[in-house]
């Protein structure tokens, strides 16, 4: 995690994903390969924030679709 990321549990999801993209933009512009360095960090913190909400959002969604509480037995 890149120490400037700062707690990525309280961004918003469009505004993390608004961030990806201008970090991409910026990483394909500059030639700097610290900058490019620093911003790959940031981008790995913002996308494994991403990839875990993901994750937490499909788990919710199985479990509120399981088997269980489909099949009624009398």
């Amino acid at each position: 995690m890149h120490p400037l990321a700062g707690n990525l549990s309280e961004i918003k999801l469009s505004d993390l994903e608004s961030k990806v993209t201008d970090l991409t933009k910026k990483y394909f512009m500059t030639q700097n390969m610290e900058a490019r360095k620093q911003i790959s960090m940031l981008l790995d913190s913002y996308k494994s924030e991403l990839n875990q909400r993901q994750q937490a959002a499909l788990k919710k969604i199985m479990d509120d679709k399981s088997l269980d509480k489909l099949i009624k037995v009398n």
